[in-house]
């Protein structure tokens, strides 16, 4: 599970990046809101740790242009601020947890592990972009009147990381910390599981397409009207 950390508390960023990962979880820890809001809308994350007052963009904010962006990924307020109307007004944009500062270490896990489980419960079976769906059950990708295509493991992976968020690009490192993080295999694996998926894309005659954002990462989109299909 990978979890993006914002909090300006040096010292107490640390001490939870050093508790979660001790707990399994993959950390990325920033310590303003402008880099929390760019971090969560180039990164796919299991969940969001905010801090509300921040330097930069305050944790509403962030939480605020990333629903209005369509990025449901669960977020869980870190703040000093006891205010039930801070904490109605967190809720009332999307937040799914809110936990006042001091908390206990514990706690904090427990609330993390209840935001995760809430996720999987309500993550939709299937994905789609344009006329192709995702099934998750089954890794298998299809599109109206074609035959459906079943994924290997990792190339399921990499779908779903895609088709989670259309648009949305996904960078190599992402790929590579989601999917192959035991640190052995090479980035050109990537590449390769990426020209298998636009192969299988291209047989069932999507109106997608995979695309390359040069020294970023991948993102799949829609087909503009007009412009030719690989």
């Amino acid at each position: 599970m990978r979890l993006l950390l914002a909090d300006d508390e040096k010292e107490l960023s640390n001490a939870l990046v050093a508790i979660l990962k001790h707990s399994s979880y993959t950390v990325d820890a920033v310590y303003n809101g402008t880099d929390a809001l760019d971090y969560a809308l180039t990164g796919n994350y299991d969940g969001i740790i905010l801090d509300i007052m921040m330097p930069g963009l305050d944790g509403t904010e962030v939480l605020r242009q990333l629903r209005n962006r369509g990025i449901s990924t669960p977020v869980l307020f870190l703040t000093a601020k006891s205010d039930v109307d801070d904490r109605i007004k967190g809720l009332d944009l999307g937040a799914d947890d809110y936990l006042t500062k001091p908390f206990d270490m514990g706690e904090l896990l427990a609330r993390i592990r209840a935001m995760l489980r809430r996720k999987s419960d309500f993550s939709p079976v299937n994905l789609t972009c344009g006329n192709l769906t995702l099934d998750r059950n089954v890794y298998e990708l299809s599109t109206p009147n074609h035959k459906r295509i079943r994924l290997a493991g990792r190339e399921f992976q990499m779908m779903e990381m895609l088709m989670d968020t259309p648009g949305r690009i996904v960078s190599v490192d992402t790929f590579m910390s989601h999917i192959w993080s035991d640190g052995e295999a090479d980035v050109n694996v990537v590449w390769v599981n990426i020209s298998n998926l636009r192969k299988k894309i291209l047989s069932l005659h999507a109106n997608c397409e995979i695309t390359a954002c040069r020294g970023i990462g991948y993102s799949i989109n829609v087909i503009k009207p007009g412009k030719p299909e690989l």
